[in-house]
């Protein structure tokens, strides 16, 4: 049993530990290849992505693998099955990062799934040697964070046939597109068709953090996701009356936009609180007046607004923009709202993560938590073709997107041993992955 109170099953403590922080120091010197000394930060196809993909591109070749860098940029490492057209599980996560990122948050999930490989491989030369029953490619995608184009999942589009003619002229604030960035990393987009996933594949496993406080606050290492929940984004614009903070008595006479937009703000907070499932945030505000003894005219604010269940969203949003115009209208004020993101709910694949859980619970010895992902994923896109399943790993101090970020090498252990639990499963149960295969 560990001090977290996480037992991990392995025949050789000492073994285990080296693993997880051979996987550690991995993601701790991929950090280091970034555009800016001094902090993490790697954008769709920068300069810096070269010396990842060589990184670990030489892992993959060492395991065994057939390596390739894709169209898209998408550094991908096959595995082959015992036979030609064997079902091939994809493993992956992305390789960008936002602005001063930590060491973790996506990175994690494909150094992962190489070490999941070379363990796999080693285990296989030492007894039976005989190929596994199924391909594994492991995924390392070019771009999920939006940051350099502000269109995330350009990688997983890729990856499912959906990097379209508008999405690849896209440009950036130096005015590059998308297309343009490709060529400039020495890909080329007309070959773009050769990037989408193999048509044996069956099945999607993306190991991350959890990037959220939840799973320390439950004294868990693991959770299974079992939905990325949808969101809505949305700017209100509430318009009043700029006027004399001094000489403009309270009561009718006075039009505070900011005051409205305050109740507004208190409201959300307390529809959220009593929701199950759902979160609201008024991340961005704005004042017109810009001094302290001026009435506030206008007063902008964005809302972001997120849930497991869709109609449980559209309820909030609908209750939302009610109570902004109630509040609004109660002051002689206005208020305009418009949406900029109304994104679905996806669901992970049942029967893929239940096997990832109950893998969990044998090489760990504790039950993961269902969990729901507040965050977008690479597994989100991935799920419109193929059955997907998220791991999640805990985030101490709920810690992420951040030079602190962290793991804790006894989670990564888990994670790894759930990884193979899984993978033997599929390997000695050839009727179980055969059902799975089935469910694409």
């Amino acid at each position: 049993m560990s001090e977290s109170g996480t037992h991990i099953a392995t025949s050789s403590p000492a073994a285990a530990v080296t693993r997880a922080d051979r996987i550690i120091r991995r993601c701790r010197d991929l950090a280091l290849m970034t555009e800016i000394e001094g902090g993490t930060t790697r954008t769709f196809l920068a300069p810096s992505m070269h010396r990842v993909h060589t990184f670990l591109g030489n892992r993959m070749r060492a395991a065994g693998m057939q390596m390739y860098v894709d169209a898209a940029g998408n550094l991908r490492g096959l595995l082959p099955g015992a036979t030609p057209n064997a079902p091939r599980l994809l493993i992956g996560s992305h390789l960008d990062t936002v602005v001063n990122s930590g060491a973790f948050d996506g990175v994690l999930g494909v150094v992962l799934g190489v070490t999941l490989v070379e363990e796999m491989v080693a285990e296989i030369a030492a007894t039976s040697g005989q190929p596994l029953p199924f391909a594994i490619e492991v995924v390392g995608f070019s771009e999920e964070e939006g940051v350099r184009f502000a269109k995330p999942f350009l990688g997983s589009l890729a990856i499912i046939g959906e990097l379209d003619e508008t999405i690849l002229a896209r440009t950036d604030r130096a005015g590059v597109s998308v297309a343009d960035a490709i060529r400039n990393f020495g890909l080329d987009p007309e070959e773009l068709p050769t990037a989408i996933m193999d048509d044996t594949t069956f099945g999607y496993i993306e190991f991350h953090i959890e990037q959220g406080p939840v799973l320390e606050s439950e004294g868990l290492a693991l959770g299974v996701v079992d939905a990325i929940a949808g969101q809505t984004r949305m700017e209100f614009i509430f318009t009043g009356q700029a006027n004399h903070a001094g000489t403009t008595p309270m009561g009718p006479l006075r039009h505070d936009a900011l005051a409205a937009a305050a109740q507004w703000v208190v409201e959300i907070e307390r529809y959220a609180n009593n929701t199950p499932g759902l979160v609201a945030t008024v991340g961005k505000v704005e004042s017109s007046s810009g001094a302290g003894n001026v009435i506030a005219g206008k007063f902008t604010a964005t809302l972001d607004v997120r849930h497991p269940q869709d109609e449980d969203r559209w309820t909030a949003v609908d209750h939302f923009i009610a109570y902004a115009h109630e509040s609004a209208a109660a002051r002689g004020a206005i208020v305009a709202c418009s949406t900029s993101i109304d994104q679905s709910a996806v669901p992970m694949c049942s029967d893929l993560s239940a096997l990832i859980k109950s893998a969990a619970a044998r090489a760990t010895g504790q039950d993961p938590l269902w969990i729901t992902s507040g965050a977008g994923h690479d597994a989100m896109i991935v799920a419109r073709r193929v059955p997907a399943a998220i791991l999640f790993l805990r985030s101490p101090g709920g810690l992420s997107h951040h030079p602190d970020e962290i793991v804790l090498p006894e989670d990564v252990e888990a994670a790894v041993a759930t990884g193979l639990e899984f993978l033997r499963t599929l390997r000695d149960d050839r009727a179980m992955l055969e059902r799975v295969a089935r469910r694409r």
